[in-house]
């Protein structure tokens, strides 16, 4: 590893890698810039890889039941998207709050940030889940299921939707942990999680052992049960204490002036990905017109996708915590750097895994599909998608680079213009006007990643973000 930043010699890059594991005490906003990335992202892209690899295992479980259990995952998990949105941003509010207060040498009002973005979370999870629950039926019904999916879904959608609070406080504690620079410990978190739902997963769904067989919904009750015993381990190791950060008992109640703090954030944040993941549903229903051999198709492809998008993420969070930290440190050339540095390694990461799904994408989705119709379909949706990923990577970079500096607002604009202004009217004039069918829908994926990234690159350039103040 070069020596960018600093003149004294640094550990070798197999050492960098065992404390990036470990768990590093490293100071972020002072050193060598590539190994702070390096410490930060690969915690981070290890997390988000058990992540991706558990999201293409349950789908090859379900794939086994047949085309409307797929469906009926494809459909229900189109609408959790909206609560991956509260979740996601909530939680880059929590990393930015609390890696500014990290960066200026606050631990314990870190601590206090990291308290108030729980109670939100608690309150919005309540909130979603109790409705979702009750009218889980009637959400796959407007989604465009059949009776048939909807018959075989229904308890799918009310346990993966009613318990979609496990979702959120999973992605906030380990927001939390992340915003600190203790990526290893929010990487070993979600590590636990998703071993109890890869392990949990096929005895539910088949009846294995002394479990009883519960089809899709086993796959539901799964994933429940491997989130819900991560957050309870989550709230353990912040009450324990880290090197970083650790929540006091005093600390545990509300503070009204930070707590307006982060849901002004927070309110942007959530509008933000709201309109990026609601997106998604707009194109699954244009995707469900032509049929559930389409929908399947699309469910898996994008799940595959996510299995090289989720790493992705990781290293864009390394971005945002860099940026938040050294905010803090009053060092805006650094969070820039930071910036610029981790697209670059970005690009050339989703840009490789893009050419192998383009050149194999057809034997990829035959893992977890047999009928022609449906490997046709998904084969289609992977190829086309994956001519995106460059954009996307790019996209992913600079748009987290706002998050964490809590400029909320700049992302929310540009995922508007991008997604609803611009991705679902070109996705339906190519599906129906131009009778592109459910490519049209994949294509204008692709158009609407490389606008959005473009746009990103721009505003990222002129450096307002520099002055952001939370």
């Amino acid at each position: 590893m070069h020596n960018v930043d600093a003149s004294e010699a640094q550990p070798s890059l197999w050492a960098s890698i065992r404390e990036a594991v470990r768990g590093s005490h490293q100071n972020f906003t002072t050193g060598n810039l590539n190994r702070d990335i390096l410490l930060l992202a690969i915690p981070m892209v290890l997390e988000m890889a058990l992540e991706s690899l558990f999201a293409v295992v349950d789908v090859f479980w379900v794939g086994r039941i047949g085309e409307d259990a797929v469906a009926t995952v494809g459909l229900t998990e189109s609408m959790l998207t909206l609560v991956f949105a509260v979740a996601m941003g909530l939680s880059l509010s929590a990393t930015a709050m609390v890696a500014r207060r990290i960066g200026e040498g606050e631990p314990e009002d870190a601590a206090v940030a990291g308290v108030q973005a729980i109670f939100l979370g608690l309150i919005l999870s309540a909130a979603i889940g109790v409705p979702c629950a009750i009218f889980a039926p009637n959400l796959l019904r407007l989604m465009g299921a059949s009776p048939a999916i909807v018959a075989t879904g229904s308890s799918y959608a009310r346990i993966a939707l009613g318990g979609s609070g496990v979702v959120m406080m999973l992605f906030l504690n380990n927001a939390i942990f992340r915003g600190a620079g203790d990526a290893a410990i929010a990487m070993r978190l979600l590590w636990l999680s998703n071993i109890i739902n890869l392990a949990l997963d096929p005895c539910l769904i088949f009846g294995l052992g002394p479990f009883p067989k519960l089809g899709v919904t086993g796959a539901a009750l799964a994933t429940f049960s491997g989130r819900g015993i991560g957050v309870i381990y989550q709230f353990y190791r912040l009450m324990r204490g880290t090197e970083r950060i650790r929540v006091l008992r005093r600390q545990i109640r509300v503070k009204w002036d930070v707590l307006a703090r982060l849901m002004r954030v927070s309110a942007t944040g959530i509008v933000q990905f709201a309109i990026a993941q609601s997106s998604w549903i707009g194109l699954v229903r244009i995707v469900s017109i032509f049929g559930a051999a389409a929908v399947a198709g699309y469910t898996i492809a994008i799940r595959v996708v996510i299995f090289a998008i989720l790493p992705s993420w990781g290293l864009s969070n390394a971005a945002a915590t860099l940026v938040g930290q050294n905010l803090g440190a009053e060092q805006p050339q650094r969070a820039e750097k930071s910036v610029w540095r981790t697209a670059l390694y970005n690009t050339l990461f989703l840009g490789g895994i893009g050419v192998i799904f383009i050149l194999f994408a057809t034997p990829i989705v035959g893992i977890f599909a047999h009928d022609p119709a449906v490997v046709r379909s998904a084969a289609s949706c992977l190829r086309i998608v994956s001519y995106g990923n460059i954009g996307y990577a790019c996209e992913l970079v600079f748009l987290q680079a706002f998050n964490g500096a809590g400029d909320t607002i700049t992302p929310t604009v540009i995922n508007f213009f991008g997604f609803w202004v611009f991705e679902i009217p070109l996705a339906y004039w190519l599906a129906i006007h131009q009778r592109l069918r459910s490519n049209g829908v994949y294509w204008s994926i692709v158009i609407a990643e490389a606008a959005i990234a473009l746009a990103s690159v721009m505003l990222f350039r002129r450096g307002k973000w520099k002055k952001q103040k939370i």
